[in-house]
C-alpha cells in the first residue's frame, strides 16, 4: 500500500487536475505512479517535462525502454520495472530482450554497449571509469548521446527513488515479468 496519498483526479484541484487530465488525456489512464507525483504539482509538471523531452532524443523509444529496465532493476523499483516492461512491450521489446536489459546489456550489439553504460552510471552514480566511457565512445556513441542516456538514466533513478520510498501500488497488467521481486533490501 502506498505510504502517500495517490491523488483522485476526479477530485483533485488547481495544478495538480490540469496536469492530471493532461496525462489522462495522453495515455488513456492516469497511472499510480503519477498520481502519487500529483501531490506536489511542481514536482510532477517537472518530470513531465523532462519525460516529454526524451520524445525528441536521437535515443529511440526501444532504447530509452532498454535503458529503463536496467535501472530500475539496478535500483529494485519493482513499480518501475512493471511499467517499464509493459512500456518496453508497447515499443516492441521481446520479453527475452526486456530481461537482458534488467541484467544491463541486449540482444543488439549497440543497444548491448548503451545499456552497459547506462547500467555503470546507474551503479556509480555517474562516476564511471575511464574504460567505461571509452566503451561507450568505442559503441560510436555521440556527445548527444551520451548526455541523453545521463539524461534519461537521471530520470529513471528519481522515478526509482518516487516509486520506492512511496510504496507506490503497481497498476500495470501483469503479464509474467511484471511484478518482480526486490533484488536489495527495500
Amino acid at each position: 500500500m502506498s505510504r502517500v496519498q495517490i491523488v483522485d483526479p476526479q477530485t483533485a484541484t488547481g495544478d495538480a487536475r490540469r496536469l492530471l487530465d493532461a496525462v489522462q488525456s495522453q495515455l488513456g489512464a492516469t497511472p499510480n505512479f503519477i498520481r502519487v507525483l500529483a501531490n506536489s504539482p511542481k514536482a510532477l509538471e517537472g518530470f513531465l517535462g523532462l519525460y516529454g523531452a526524451t520524445a525528441g532524443f536521437a535515443l529511440d523509444k526501444p532504447l530509452q525502454e532498454r535503458i529503463a529496465l536496467a535501472v530500475a532493476e539496478g535500483n529494485a523499483c519493482e513499480y518501475c520495472v512493471s511499467a517499464h516492461t509493459a512500456i518496453g512491450r508497447h515499443a516492441g521489446l521481446s520479453n527475452a530482450e526486456m530481461l537482458l536489459n534488467r541484467q544491463g546489456t541486449s540482444a543488439d550489439a549497440r543497444a548491448a554497449a548503451v545499456v552497459a553504460f547506462a547500467k555503470a552510471l546507474n551503479d556509480n552514480l555517474g562516476g564511471i571509469t575511464a574504460s567505461e566511457f571509452d566503451a561507450a565512445r568505442a559503441a560510436g556513441l555521440s556527445d548527444r548521446e551520451i548526455v541523453e542516456t545521463i539524461a534519461v538514466v537521471t530520470l529513471n533513478i528519481f522515478t526509482n527513488i518516487i516509486g520506492k520510498a512511496t510504496r507506490v501500488d503497481i497498476d500495470f497488467p501483469n503479464g509474467g515479468l511484471l511484478e518482480v521481486p526486490a533484488r536489495k533490501a527495500a
